[in-house]
């Protein structure tokens, strides 16, 4: 009898989906919180103030994204159903939906840094699966790492094209939250561009400044 082979890049997809769910549901989480805490009940009462990832689900952007960047070998990309908000609840409009907007990625960041105390802690594991437990905590921080970077890019439709307008109102800002589709298709050729191996080296240098501070050797 032939012994049954998993390719290690299987593997790999199959570590990084719950993974990916869990850190998507706390980013949208984050924001619901946040718009409750200032205010808008919009995103409570459409059932998105909750933990459970089913709630949070885009059909192509949490299903169908990942799974055809596995089947064809491109980066894993993907999203979830993004939370609304209604800033005429806020007291102060802009600067209640910058925060909001930084939620999302800021709990990104917290998860990070708990996966990063997990992945140091479990060094000291005595288990038959010690490395698998290893790249699933070490999964947790880069994921979480490039969440909270890639969400504050001024690029919409993500949180820092928001947050841009938020600080610096003006036309030009306001411009960017309307670009609709063709702010995606820039998104998509920056993702494909010569730039995004400089943001991968941002990526990196934090990644290798959080294992300086939790002490872990390069």
């Amino acid at each position: 009898m032939q012994n049954f082979q998993v390719s290690e890049r299987l593997i790999s997809f199959l570590t990084f989906l719950p993974i990916f769910f869990i850190s998507i549901t706390f980013h949208e989480f984050a924001h619901a919180l946040s718009a409750k805490i200032l205010g808008d009940n919009t995103a409570k009462k459409q059932g998105r103030l909750t933990l459970n990832p089913f709630k949070h689900i885009d059909l192509i952007g949490t299903v169908i994204m990942p799974i055809a960047s596995f089947a064809t070998g491109f980066a894993l990309i993907g999203w979830a159903k993004p939370v609304q908000i209604n800033r005429n609840n806020f007291s102060s409009p802009l600067r209640d939906d910058a925060i909001v907007s930084f939620a999302g990625p800021l709990s990104n960041l917290v998860l990070a840094l708990v996966f990063l105390l997990l992945f140091r802690l479990s060094g000291s594991w005595n288990s038959e699966y010690h490395i698998q437990i290893l790249n699933f905590f070490w999964y947790g921080v880069f994921l979480n790492v490039f969440l909270f970077a890639f969400n504050i890019l001024p690029l919409p439709p993500l949180d820092g094209s928001h947050i841009l307008f938020d600080l610096f109102p003006s036309k030009l800002t306001a411009s960017l939250l309307k670009l609709g589709i063709y702010g995606s298709l820039i998104l998509m050729f920056f993702i494909y561009s010569p730039l995004w191996k400089y943001f991968m080296n941002i990526i990196n240098y934090i990644l290798t400044l959080f294992l300086k501070i939790a002490g872990v050797g390069l």
